[in-house]
């Protein structure tokens, strides 16, 4: 065998590639450089042809050509007397023979023409392989050796001459490697590209939290227990879904094994990461309550089925551990259940209940018994035979009473009567509301009827004034006599008008007692008492001087 022939070999050898395929990438390289050195014979290098002896492993080069009767293009013609003393009289016209070309002609840049196209073909080949076999292969677990690093990406040797590339956004956060480690990674991508490593893989995935569940739990593996779905905060914490095909075989226990061996390995394997194993369940509901794990879940309500929204009460000490730090609980269980979740603490959302029925019971209706939580119809029943037939009622009774009415524990009595206190509180607060704001209704009502009287003075005062002028009367001794009301005094009356309507709002948010309709009839009576003793004072100036007569008449 020649040398060409032993390079094919060990080339087949080493790569795995198909020798057929390197024989194919052989003779393109090689035809490629007899275009360039066989210019002079065949300027467009259709006519050469490249064949590969099985049996003496060379290589044949040789030119195609036409017999013909007379030539006009050499290249590609062969006339009929070249024809036959080449081959022989058997030669006709028409027929196509193949003249041998000299391989020993290839120079020294046609061997390293034809080189570096063998080796990209080759390298195209060997990529073509490694794709084909590693698609199918993309979620799978492999080992590898962990062999430099790059810019931050990590570069794994995974045998075989193949490499695959960790880039840093794929790695743990709390995880650190030595080169030449051993180290488990989960296939992410397969890629056609040239340039670089064609495999991608991940360490933070949740695939790789499925592929060591399916290693270390058997039941997994035979499909006894289904993994749902997983998700991960890489190097924090990670939660891990599971289901049983079979009633009798715990889905949660066979992931955690015999005091916790199989998934205490996988935690070693992930550096230390947290795994919460929740119990799957097509029931929403169900499923958020056991994801917030280990918070535990009061309450479960479904806000918006349609854009998948729940709103989960948790009691006040669960309401840090269901949020978990910086959120990351409840971030996981939602990206786990696939609805939106709300966490609501439990003390607030009783506020708001009796906030609401205090409202309800402020407007002067009353609140049934059965409206407060853990009161059953039976139970209210047996209230109102003794007399206790709304919430008022309840919240005036011990604890003891009822326990002993109702045979309680006395916990359950003492969140009833608490529940029956704090919509009576929120009752009375919000009649509180309601009175002081009828009180500033009433103060805005008087000062303004104060202010309209004033500006009413201050009208009449004018008019006076332009009929005096208007009949020749504004003498000086006539402005002496009329003592009309000044600028200041009216001010001075507009604000002892304020004043007393001030005065009645405090004496009716004291005593309490007095209507609206009281207090407007003082107001009126004290203005009205304020304009006649103007019209006295008019009349009086009036009846010292006749000429300011029309004055007074003006007034009236």
């Amino acid at each position: 065998m020649t040398s060409i022939g032993q390079s094919i070999e060990a080339l087949v050898s080493e790569q795995g590639i198909d020798r057929d395929l390197v024989i194919e990438a052989m003779k393109e390289a090689v035809k490629a450089a007899a275009r360039k050195q066989f210019k002079t014979q065949d300027k467009s290098g259709d006519s050469i042809q490249v064949d590969w002896n099985m049996e003496d492993g060379t290589i044949e080069i040789s030119a195609q050509k036409e017999v013909v009767a007379e030539v006009e293009n050499p290249s590609t013609e062969l006339s009929l007397a070249e024809a036959q003393e080449l081959a022989g009289d058997e030669i006709e016209l028409g027929d196509m023979l193949l003249i041998p070309l000299p391989t020993e002609e290839l120079g020294r840049i046609a061997a390293q023409t034809a080189k570096q196209i063998l080796v990209q073909k080759v390298r195209e080949a060997i990529r073509e392989k490694v794709y084909e076999e590693y698609v199918d292969k993309i979620g799978s677990l492999v080992n590898g050796t962990v062999k430099r690093f790059e810019r931050g990406d990590m570069i794994i040797d995974l045998g075989n001459n193949l490499e695959a590339i960790l880039p840093k956004p794929e790695q743990a956060r709390n995880e650190t490697w030595n080169q030449g480690e051993r180290i488990r990674v989960v296939i992410e991508d397969v890629s056609k590209d040239l340039k670089g490593q064609q495999i991608k893989v991940s360490r933070s995935s949740a695939a790789l939290l499925k592929r060591l569940f399916e290693m270390e739990v058997p039941e997994i593996y035979d499909d006894t227990v289904v993994i749902k779905s997983a998700v991960r905060e890489p190097g924090d914490r990670a939660k891990i879904a599971v289901a049983s095909n079979e009633k009798d075989v715990d889905p949660v226990g066979a992931c955690v094994g015999m005091k916790g061996s199989r998934v205490q390995s996988i935690i070693k394997e992930l550096r230390g990461e947290k795994i919460d194993i929740i119990e799957w369940s097509d029931e929403p509901s169900v499923f958020a309550a056991n994801a917030l794990s280990p918070a535990k879940v009061s309450q479960v309500r479904i806000t918006d089925i349609n854009n998948r929204k729940m709103e989960v009460i948790v009691n006040e000490d669960q309401l840090s551990l269901a949020i978990g730090k910086r959120g990351q609980n409840v971030r996981l269980a939602t990206r786990l259940v696939g609805w939106d979740i709300d966490i609501v603490s439990e003390e607030v959302l009783k506020k708001e209940i009796a906030q609401q029925m205090g409202k309800i019971m402020a407007s002067g209706e009353a609140v049934p018994i059965t409206a407060l939580q853990g009161v059953t119809s039976a139970q209210a029943e047996s209230l109102k035979e003794k007399g206790i037939a709304d919430v008022e009622a309840l919240a005036a009774i011990s604890v003891d009473d009822l326990v002993d009415t109702l045979d309680l524990s006395l916990d359950e009595a003492e969140k009833i009567i608490g529940s029956a206190k704090a919509i009576v509180e929120a009752r009375n607060a919000q009649a509180g509301a309601n009175g002081l704001e009828s009180e500033t209704t009433e103060a805005a009502e008087i000062s303004e009827v104060a202010s309209e009287a004033s500006e009413s003075s201050t009208t009449a005062t004018e008019a006076a004034e332009n009929s005096s002028q208007a009949n020749g009367t504004n003498t000086p001794a006539a402005e002496e006599t009329t003592e009309m009301p000044e600028p200041e005094t009216i001010l001075e009356n507009k604000e002892i008008a304020d004043s007393q309507a001030k005065d009645l709002s405090v004496e009716n948010a004291e005593i309490g007692s007095e209507e609206p309709e009281d207090v407007l009839e003082v107001a009126d009576r004290e203005l009205t008492n304020q304009t006649e003793s103007e019209k006295s004072e008019i009349e009086t100036a009036a009846e010292e001087d006749p000429k300011n007569l029309i004055v007074k008449e003006q007034a009236d």
